[in-house]
């Protein structure tokens, strides 16, 4: 991946903008969650205009979406987020960037797409990271939320 520069340390992430903007928007979408409200109720979701899609329920899938993500990843590209959070939640500053990836290598208290998810706010946290190391994802998200897709101009 590129090594983006940014005025601020150069840092490689070893994803792209676009996976990172991806992260993030899965992270918001898990983020929006709210508990259950009445785990008995006998509702169905069409006649309740599909509330339920925003409680933590055993089949709402935000959570096994974001966690699937960030299994994937490779471990360094895992250690980034967690060093990407703890720099937009303030625990570290730009200029501490690799302290805070150095300590994130470090860190072995399990499952890390579990450690992430738990955090509250995770996707503002990664966007506020982004945003002190210089990324800007947000035509990334865009492209993301609009499924855009550039037209083929090669086509008759």
């Amino acid at each position: 991946m590129k090594t983006i520069d940014t005025g601020t340390p150069d840092i490689d992430l070893g994803m792209s903008e676009d996976t990172l903007a991806a992260i993030i928007l899965e992270a918001k979408s898990y983020d929006a969650v709210m508990p259950e409200s009445d785990e008995d109720e006998g509702s169905n979701d069409a006649d309740d205009r599909e509330v339920s899609v925003l409680e933590d329920q055993d089949d709402n899938p935000a959570l096994q979406i974001l966690s699937d993500t960030i299994e994937s990843l490779s471990v360094d590209q895992q250690e980034a987020l967690i060093a990407l959070v703890w720099v937009g939640r303030g625990d570290f500053d730009a200029s501490e960037w690799q302290k805070a990836l150095d300590l994130a290598a470090e860190r072995d208290n399990g499952n890390v797409a579990e450690y992430l998810a738990g955090i509250p706010l995770l996707g503002d946290f990664l966007e506020a990271g982004a945003d002190t190391m210089g990324i800007n994802v947000g035509a990334s998200e865009t492209r993301a939320m609009s499924h855009y897709e550039e037209e083929d101009t090669d086509r008759s």
